[in-house]
């Protein structure tokens, strides 16, 4: 299996690197302009304003950053970060996978779609995953998130089974996807 390594130039501007603490506020930003981009198109209310307010901010991505069981790498241009991948060891899958590795968020801004960033930053956490010796790795997706599936699907992601993603009292389903580095 051919991986592009971290720390590789995706092109003559961008570089893939390990998160830092001083990337934090950066990472808080990025979230919540992609979430709300990707999940809240009819309007926002205080529901979902208020969820995202509470999980995307420097503190949160402080503590993340601080957890051993966390890995984080930035897509970092000439000016700043324009996507980052997650991804939480120790996270058992809600569907039956050898893997305990989850790429929790895979986040690029809009405005840098089809420039790779998000292929260079999976291809990192693949070669992660190699690395530490893992079977697999999976991940949920938002069920309705058809351009996110297809993404996954063409860079070798399979159908493992499905979730639920929860805010307050609401579910809503996720697919749960898999790559397996054996194959």
């Amino acid at each position: 299996m051919s991986i592009e390594i971290e720390n590789s130039r995706v092109t003559n501007e961008t570089t893939i690197r390990r998160a830092t603490m001083a990337d934090a506020s950066s990472l808080a930003a990025i979230s919540l302009e992609v979430w709300l981009h990707t999940y809240i198109r009819e309007g926002v209310n205080a529901f979902f304003a208020d969820y995202a307010l509470e999980q995307f901010t420097t503190a949160r991505f402080d503590e993340i950053l601080r957890d051993g069981n966390e890995t984080v790498w930035v897509s970092q241009n000439a000016v700043g970060i324009d996507g980052f991948l997650r991804m939480s060891a120790s996270s058992p899958a809600p569907v039956d996978i050898a893997s305990d590795l989850e790429i929790t968020t895979l986040y690029v801004q809009p405005r840098h779609h089809g420039r790779g960033l998000g292929k260079a930053l999976l291809k990192t956490g693949l070669r992660f995953c190699l690395d530490t010796g893992q079977p697999s790795t999976w991940l949920a997706v938002n069920a309705e998130n058809e351009k996110a599936t297809a993404f996954y699907h063409a860079n070798g992601f399979e159908m493992a089974g499905q979730t639920h993603f929860i805010i307050g009292d609401q579910a809503y389903p996720n697919h749960v996807l898999q790559f397996r580095l054996n194959r």
